[in-house]
């Protein structure tokens, strides 16, 4: 199979961090930006994770949810929309 280098600009410390991680699982880092492309290319899709973390606001929404539900505070379930609807009405 022939190569190309590819040259990237990079901070130091991010380069640093994915080589540690990429021994760590038995790989070279050249093995993970290929498969990370090749996976681009299969796909058409780039994504990134941020860690996701809900907001307090959704945190505090899920509590009360979670709360309302234990208290037997809720509707449903429905047999048709029709029946969803009148309670939605109803409120």
């Amino acid at each position: 199979m022939k190569t190309i280098a590819i040259n990237i600009k990079t901070d130091p410390k991010v380069k640093k961090q994915a080589q540690k991680l990429a021994e760590e699982l038995g790989l070279s880092l050249s093995a993970v930006v290929t498969g990370l492309l090749k996976q681009f290319i299969r796909t058409k899709e780039f994504s990134v994770s941020t860690g996701y973390r809900a907001t307090p606001a959704l945190e505090e929404a899920i509590r009360q949810s979670e709360a309302d539900f234990k208290a037997g505070n809720f509707a449903g379930p429905f047999e048709t929309i029709a029946e969803m609807d009148r309670h939605l009405d109803s409120l």
